[in-house]
């Protein structure tokens, strides 16, 4: 299930899940949506901070399940930080499923993405969020009018991939920020399906996880037996230049279960956000450096 392409003078959504939004930076990041044709509305708890570093969870999901409800709202747009996964007991799935929109964010907002996605079958897109607006660079446009207003085929390349498993593979894609995916693993909100093959999709970056860290979350996802499922492995932007020791770890992971895999600088926290819709079935090339979606977005 996928929602209907945005048109000018549709309302987005926005919400904050997972810190708290400070008006003067989002006065910004407004003014450059409503720029693209599109209007705004905002969360009546978007500003909140009633924990002092979030608002409550009920205040986070009451936003978000407004929006879901409000038949104006096209797409829900949101960025990270840390606590979604507080929210996901709280959100309305079945006002999700009946009104079916886009929702799009990154880095924390994989929880509730992937949530969404499992709980409803709706496809969410991960990549985007508020802040990028403020700074909007071509690239982040080409994604953005592509996935929300044309309708995508495929992730732009902003750079050289780094092959490090050749191979070609199809699959759903599925994943997001690495901690978050690996923490949902197991719980009741990913809702994988056992008998289906993912075109895995991770990021990371090294101000926030070493990688030491990125390979335990690596080993917790093998451990759940959850590679045995996965064709491929596309890894996003983790620092400026390639880490030798994150390149061998996912190396060794690719020939471990014998799948390509292969690194790039489109997506992730760097300064390329090039869209991937969770839920949208795809061809990856890893030596020709290409991501394509087929059929569409849905699975076969």
């Amino acid at each position: 299930m996928e929602a209907k392409r945005l048109r000018p003078g549709d309302v987005v959504g926005i919400v904050s899940p997972s810190h708290v939004a400070r008006e003067e930076d989002y006065a910004r990041y407004i003014q450059a949506l409503e720029a693209l044709g599109l209007r705004v509305k905002t969360a009546p708890n978007l500003y909140k901070a009633t924990y002092g570093y979030l608002a409550s969870e009920q205040e986070r999901a009451d936003d978000l399940n407004a929006m879901a409800g409000d038949p104006e709202v096209k797409l829900v747009l949101f960025g990270g930080g840390e606590g979604s996964n507080e929210v996901l007991p709280l959100l309305d799935y079945d006002t999700i499923r009946r009104n079916p929109k886009f929702y799009c964010s990154y880095s924390d907002g994989t929880t509730i993405l992937n949530a969404i996605h499992g709980r409803t079958g709706l496809i969410t897109h991960y990549g985007q969020s508020p802040g990028i607006f403020g700074d909007l660079r071509h690239y982040d446009y080409l994604h953005f009018f592509s996935h929300f207003m044309q309708g995508g085929d495929g992730l732009y390349r902003a750079g050289k991939w780094i092959t490090l498993c050749q191979g070609v593979c199809e699959g759903v894609l599925s994943g997001g920020y690495t901690r978050n995916f690996a923490m949902m693993l197991g719980g009741d909100y990913l809702c994988l399906d056992p008998k289906q093959k993912y075109l895995l999709f991770l990021e990371d970056h090294e101000k926030f996880s070493d990688v030491g860290g990125v390979s335990s979350y690596l080993s917790h996802l093998e451990q759940r037996g959850f590679m045995e499922q996965v064709t491929g492995v596309l890894f996003g932007h983790y620092s400026v230049e390639p880490n030798a020791d994150l390149l061998a770890r996912l190396t060794r992971l690719g020939q471990k279960y014998q799948i390509p895999v292969a690194y790039c600088d489109d997506f992730g926290h760097g300064v390329h956000h090039a869209i991937l819709p969770i839920g949208g079935y795809a061809r990856m090339d890893a030596k020709g450096g290409t991501l394509e979606l087929k059929s569409g977005t849905q699975a076969p």
